[in-house]
């Protein structure tokens, strides 16, 4: 027990509880714009099964933690004249992700832009519950699906920053259990904050469109790709969440101006 106390392991384990608040924050993100498509009352049912998914898979993929890392070994290579790369498991699954992103993000912004809305006439009750059932299944499903994607970053992440500590594995569940828990708390005021601001959720979609092009660049730096006769690096995190902090601070400036011009 007195192993479990010692400076090492308690650092260890608020600084991974930090970083996995941090990578959830992008998992919120999209749970919230994608819930904003469901009536009111599911947003929060949904938004919570969307937490505890997370959850789950990232405690389920920690025990798989050993399947992970035999992920590394390459799979299959490409070896054109222009472009040469070795595509392991965890590049696949960020390549994935990434595209992922990069095209339900530009789906959503462009459908906001056009102002297309997909609704039913109120004289068909039978009709529109069906629909609506449809919405919150394709809306659970997507949301398994990134989960999955930002789970494999986030016990990437764990497992490099325990590495070597005793009780490696309860530390880091500890750690997801907590974040996942301060996540569920502010959420739902995150979400409605989000589709209550439709300025934040271009800005938020465009966050996403970011975080997938870091998520192919990652995957092809994982993949030793080169492009050109170029090696392909990935993006640092810190210029992407400097960009996010920077572009919501000149976000709230320009929403505190229009507040005070009507007024």
């Amino acid at each position: 027990m007195e192993a479990f106390l010692s400076v090492d392991i308690i650092v260890a384990f608020l600084t991974l509880t930090f970083l996995e608040i941090v990578l959830g924050i992008d998992n919120i993100i999209f749970i919230s714009i994608v819930t904003g498509k469901l009536p009111q009352e599911k947003r929060k049912k949904a938004t919570k099964i969307g937490l505890f998914l997370a959850m789950f898979l990232r405690i389920a993929l920690l025990f798989g933690v050993t399947w992970i890392i035999a992920m590394e070994k390459t799979l299959f290579s490409i070896n054109w004249s222009w472009f040469s790369a070795n595509f392991n498991g965890q590049a696949l699954i960020l390549l994935a992700g990434g595209i992922f992103l990069i095209y339900k993000s530009t789906k959503e912004i462009h459908e906001k832009i056009s102002h297309v809305q997909h609704h039913q006439p109120i004289d068909e009750p039978v009709q529109t519950k069906k629909i609506v059932y449809k919405s919150f299944t394709n809306t659970m499903f997507q949301i398994l699906m990134i989960d999955l994607i930002f789970s494999v970053d986030s016990i990437l992440t764990a497992v490099g920053m325990t590495n070597g500590l005793p009780g490696a594995l309860y530390i880091m569940i500890a750690a997801v259990v907590v974040s996942v828990g301060v996540m569920m708390l502010f959420a739902v005021p995150i979400g409605k904050f989000v589709n209550n601001n439709p300025t934040i959720q271009i800005l938020a979609l465009s966050f996403l469109i970011l975080i997938g092009f870091m998520l192919t660049t990652e995957s092809m730096h994982l993949s030793n790709a080169v492009l050109g006769g170029q090696e392909i690096g990935a993006v640092p995190k810190g210029y992407l969440y400097f960009a996010i902090a920077f572009s919501l601070v000149v976000e709230f400036i320009n929403m505190r101006i229009r507040k005070s011009s009507k007024a």
